[in-house]
C-alpha cells in the first residue's frame, strides 16, 4: 500500500490503525483493493456527499502530467475490467514511461477489457495547427508516427482498436472504467505542461459523463489506423 501511494510504510500503517488518508491516497488504496472508497471510510464519504455530487467527482488535481505518480497510471491500467479509452495527439509519454504498454493492453483485452486508442492524424489539419501553436511545426506529426510504432501489435488484436482523428483537441482523455484522467490543453503549451484532473464516475455527476461523451464523439469520426499507412 505504501508503495502504491508513494508514502512511507509508517504512514500506511497509521491508515490501517484508523487515521484517514489524504483524498488522493484514499482513492489509490480503494482502487488497489478493488473496493469503493465508502466501504473503507464511510464516515468520510458522508462528508464528501454533502458537498454535492458535482464536487465528489473530482478525486484530485495535479499541476502537470509529470506530477502524476507512475504507479497511479499502472494501477489504473491493471485495474480496468471493462474499458480503456485514450484520446491524445501523440501520447508519447504513455509508451515511453512503460515500454511494455502494448503487451499490457493485450493482456487486459484478453481479460475482456475493450481497448480503444485514438491518436491525432499526422497528416491532418488539426495536428498541423497544433504543431504551429506549440512552436514545433512538423515535430508533432513526427512524434505521433513514432508513438504509433509501439502499438503495431494491437492492430487486429481481439478487443483492441487504434484510430486516427483530425479534431481540435481541448483535452487529452484517459479512461479506465469509472476512473478518468483529463489533461486540459492550454494554448501554445505541450500537454505535458498542463494540469491533470482526476475524476471518478458518481451518481448524478456531470463532468465524467461530458468528458466520456466527448471521447465517443471524436471516436466515431476517427478513421482506422493500419501500420502500412
Amino acid at each position: 500500500m505504501a508503495s502504491a501511494c508513494s508514502v512511507d510504510p509508517k504512514t500506511a500503517s497509521r491508515w490501517v490503525s484508523g487515521r484517514v488518508p489524504h483524498r488522493r491516497h484514499r482513492w489509490t488504496v480503494a482502487n488497489l483493493l478493488s473496493v469503493d472508497e465508502a466501504y473503507l471510510w464511510p464516515e468520510n464519504e458522508q462528508g464528501t456527499q454533502r458537498l454535492g455530487s458535482d464536487r465528489s467527482e473530482l478525486v484530485d488535481t495535479h499541476p502537470n502530467r509529470a506530477s502524476v505518480p507512475r504507479d497511479l497510471w499502472l494501477s489504473l491500467l491493471l485495474g480496468a475490467m471493462k474499458q480503456i479509452d485514450v484520446l491524445v495527439f501523440s501520447g508519447t509519454f504513455f509508451a515511453q514511461t512503460n515500454p511494455h504498454i502494448a503487451r499490457m493492453l493485450q493482456e487486459r483485452a484478453q481479460a475482456g477489457v475493450r481497448v480503444r486508442l485514438c491518436f491525432g492524424d499526422p497528416t491532418g489539419e488539426a495536428v498541423r495547427i497544433r504543431g504551429r501553436e506549440e512552436g514545433i511545426g512538423d515535430t508533432l506529426a513526427a512524434k505521433i508516427r513514432a508513438s504509433l510504432t509501439y502499438y503495431r501489435d494491437l492492430v487486429g488484436y481481439p478487443g483492441c482498436e487504434v484510430r486516427l482523428h483530425d479534431t481540435t483537441l481541448y483535452n487529452s482523455i484517459f479512461r479506465y472504467d469509472d476512473h478518468l484522467m483529463v489533461n486540459p490543453h492550454i494554448w501554445g503549451q505541450p500537454a505535458s505542461a498542463n494540469p491533470i484532473l482526476q475524476l471518478r464516475q458518481t451518481d448524478g455527476g456531470e463532468w465524467f459523463q461530458r468528458y466520456g461523451d466527448s471521447f465517443e464523439a471524436v471516436w466515431t469520426t476517427a478513421r482506422l489506423w493500419t501500420p502500412d499507412q
